[in-house]
């Protein structure tokens, strides 16, 4: 697979350590407390930790303290065996947030940790949470508390879903048991709520309220039944809710990453115009907050990479997080001369969106005469981009050629030659039979500059009959697939 474009590595943007001089203005989201600020960590005494943990059944020899900045794990530091147990001491505070302590074995204690950075925990290897004894942590018997209560309510969550999987919805029986489900999920609420409310500030408050999904809506249709897809719209609007922008521990948790992945890619319809709605309402809450900004920023951007997305014209979600977000006034991670290499990419990108009109270029063609793409005159034209000395083209060609003998009548194919010569150009299609197709090559690529964009060859368009864009980054197999959904939709 052949490159054509200059590609600009997102990657190099994303930053584990946080940006300079960055503060979070504004108040909690929601009307959360935020006094969790990076100023206020800055200004606290975070304690040289010395935590020990013990985990009967397993050797504490070669034991990892295991941190987290959203998805990113990282090694925080190695323990001293001390009998029986394993010791994380050091100098330099670790940062606040989520960690694990894993053994050789496998197994793990998990614990959060805050200000307070001397206490011990001990287990059993496989054990309940509720054998979990903690010694000077305040956030970690919360924590273990809860986890124990949340266990021994497992089963009844568990009977009681599997008897709406075996009723019909809004059966008498059925109505029962969601009756009795909500007052499973109060009851749980209820006892995480008693602790938050008596330990606002701690980061075990901020972890578990973050973690919580929001309640669904009631909303009913005129005729009173229940209006699911309102619903599930406004779960998706309230799924935030318990997030405190404004306190930058949860970015050493996995909840912020394991909420955004949800919210996007599930939460979400996957199609471009609904991803990029979802985005932005995301973004506009996490706008006053540069270190939350700066990771949900380039995760998006990154998931909607051309050609790392399966979503129908990705790069449209990709092209939106670039112009709005990736601008030298609020890209503030990263250099000038990045963002605007992005901005020219995304530019470049922008011409050939799905639902755009087709850009009409005109090139020269194997007689050198110029060949202009809105002279085909037939419904459907698809602008397929290759490069003779690429693998996937080679194998990609001859099979658009045997798809085009059903689609001849109702489709043109208009050929661009990339990044090649002109005698490679003229013996490749002479050797896959290309006549059939109008076919064309610019040296220069003035002709195609700014028009359909091309990270990888081969590189397949479908144009209507009103020649907009209606599929990109097809495979040859999806072609006549594409045509026939194109016309569907135009009835």
């Amino acid at each position: 697979m052949r490159l054509f474009v200059f590609l600009i590595a997102l990657t190099s943007f994303i930053s584990c350590g946080d940006p300079a001089g960055a503060t979070a203005t504004s108040s909690g989201n929601d009307g959360i407390a935020s006094t969790v600020t990076t100023a206020s960590l800055a200004a606290r005494q975070l304690e040289s930790p010395d935590i020990r943990v013990t985990l009967a059944g397993a050797s504490p020899e070669g034991a990892l303290l295991i941190g987290q900045f959203a998805e990113q794990q990282y090694k925080a530091a190695q323990g001293v065996v001390d009998g029986n147990s394993v010791v994380f001491k050091q100098s330099e505070p670790f940062k606040p947030g989520h960690y694990y302590a894993y053994f050789t074995d496998g197994s793990a204690m998990q614990m959060l940790i805050d200000e307070d950075q001397t206490f011990s925990l001990s287990g059993t290897r496989n054990g309940p949470f509720s054998g979990v004894q903690v010694e000077g942590s305040l956030d970690n018997q919360l924590l273990f508390e809860t986890l124990a209560f949340e266990a021994g309510m497992a089963d009844e969550f568990r009977l009681v879903t599997q008897g709406l999987g075996q009723l019909q919805a809004g059966s008498p029986g059925y109505v029962e048991l969601e009756a009795d489900r909500a007052a499973l999920v109060a009851k749980r609420e209820a006892f995480q709520d008693e602790r938050f409310n008596k330990h606002p500030n701690s980061i075990y408050t901020a972890f578990k309220r973050a973690g919580r999904n929001p309640r669904l809506r009631d909303i009913r249709l005129t005729d009173g039944t229940l209006d699911e897809v309102a619903q599930v719209d406004g779960f998706r609007e309230d799924f935030w809710n318990g997030v405190n922008f404004a306190d930058i521990r949860l970015l050493n948790t996995p909840v912020i990453f394991n909420k955004l992945k949800r919210y996007i890619t599930e939460l979400t319809p996957q199609n471009a115009n609904a991803i990029i709605k979802s985005s932005e309402m995301l973004m506009e809450k996490v706008l006053p907050h540069p270190e939350y900004f700066k990771f949900i920023a380039n995760w998006i951007t990154l998931q909607y990479e051309p050609g790392k997305t399966t979503v129908m014209d990705g790069a449209a979600i990709h092209v939106h997080m670039v112009q709005n977000y990736f601008t030298k006034e609020r890209a503030f991670w990263s250099d000038s001369m990045t963002v605007y290499g992005l901005q020219q990419r995304a530019d470049q990108m922008a011409y050939s969106l799905v639902g755009q009109q087709g850009p009409d270029i005109t090139v020269p063609g194997i007689d050198g005469k110029p060949k202009r793409l809105y002279d085909l005159k037939k419904p459907y034209i698809a602008v397929f981009m290759f490069n003779p000395d690429c693998e996937h083209c080679i194998e990609e060609t001859p099979k658009l050629v045997q798809v085009y003998e059903g689609l001849k009548n109702e489709l043109d194919i208009y050929a661009i030659a990339l990044d090649t010569e002109a005698d490679k150009w003229k013996a490749f299609v002479k050797q896959y039979g290309l006549d059939k197709f109008t076919n064309v090559y610019d040296p220069t690529n003035r002709s195609i500059f700014k028009t359909y964009y091309v990270d990888n060859t081969p590189e397949l368009y479908l144009l209507g009959p009103d020649r907009k864009i209606v599929s990109k980054n097809l495979k040859v197999t999806q072609l006549a697939q594409a045509i026939q959904i194109a016309k569907s939709k135009s009835k």
